[in-house]
């Protein structure tokens, strides 16, 4: 029988994803969500027998110490994502992205395994020269960065747990989320069609979103040889500048413009390459491409429609 899944904030861009890998691997489900963006984005699982839905609070200990009783795996999505949404209520972003993981490590049993995402943004600016592994000095330089980071350090001083650094998502979700970088590239290259650019030359990392969910899975099936270590979750041929990925998009979208800015900064210092070779060594290989993210996202913007303030 396939293990009983607990997802918290699985209502969220990853998390309804995620919801959907799980049950089409045939494991149980518990999905948890406060729906604090009044999302939909779980309906179409409500038929399937192995899924059940919560709405709660990642942060209720009565209500998760009562969930864990059942559940073979914890997978912690619940946390306010991104700097900016941080910054915004710095005392929320602590309780979510820390506490609340500090509670679930807590309250667990030692046969629980949690497989624990959190974001590559911990390396910080760095150089954007030099690969970043595992092995690499975490220097968040934000509020989000820093919440994710003492909360790794917490999850991976605990047994049966993995931790996955996760690059910068991409790729359509019920729960769409329009913030990140190549979903926000071509968005704004669909619907407004010109864009500027500070600092084109700092680098990221990316991958697909439902890369991520396989490899969450993969970790699951595979924990006996993985547990107690952090992986990178990126992939390879997506380490590029702000300017390489733009003029990616513009392959798809001729019309895109794009304005680098020689004065201004961007808030986001963030500045790296990233090894994904830990993963690919233990078994598994981020395999969806940017041109498959792009396309795919031009087919879902399509869907869009009209902005609610917009007569075009």
């Amino acid at each position: 029988m396939k293990a009983h899944i607990l997802v918290t904030g699985a209502s969220g861009y990853l998390g309804s994803v995620l919801c959907e890998h799980l049950l089409a691997a045939g494991y149980r489900v518990t999905a948890l969500d406060n729906l604090m963006f009044g999302q939909h984005s779980l309906f179409h699982f409500c038929a399937n027998p192995n899924f059940e839905f919560v709405n709660g609070d990642a942060r209720d200990e009565a209500l998760i110490k009562e969930l864990l009783e059942n559940v073979d795996v914890i997978i912690p999505l619940a946390a306010i994502v991104g700097a900016p949404a941080c910054n915004r209520d710095r005392y929320l972003a602590k309780s979510v992205n820390l506490e609340a993981i500090q509670l679930i490590n807590r309250l667990r049993s030692p046969q629980q395994l949690v497989v624990y995402p959190t974001t590559n943004s911990g390396y910080g600016t760095k150089s954007g020269d030099t690969y970043c592994t595992e092995e690499t000095p975490l220097e968040p330089i934000s509020l989000y960065g820093q919440t994710k980071v003492e909360a790794e350090q917490e999850i991976l001083n605990a047994p049966n747990t993995i931790t996955l650094r996760l690059a910068t998502v991409f790729g359509m979700s019920p729960r769409m989320r329009l913030d990140l970088l190549v979903n926000h590239f071509v968005y704004t290259a669909v619907t407004d069609k010109y864009i500027v650019i500070f600092e084109k030359d700092f680098k990221r990392n990316y991958v697909h979103i439902r890369d991520v969910a396989d490899c969450m899975i993969y970790c699951i099936e595979h924990s006996d040889r993985m547990v107690g270590r952090p992986y990178n979750v990126g992939l390879d041929a997506a380490n590029l500048s702000k300017e390489e990925l733009a003029l990616k998009v513009k392959e798809y979208i001729p019309s895109f413009y794009i304005h680098f800015g020689a004065i201004g900064s961007d808030p986001d210092k963030r500045n790296y390459i990233v090894s994904n070779q830990r993963l690919r060594e233990a078994g598994f290989e981020a395999k969806r491409t940017l041109d498959d993210g792009i396309k795919e996202l031009i087919k879902g913007y399509r869907m869009l429609g009209r902005g609610q303030f917009k007569n075009i």
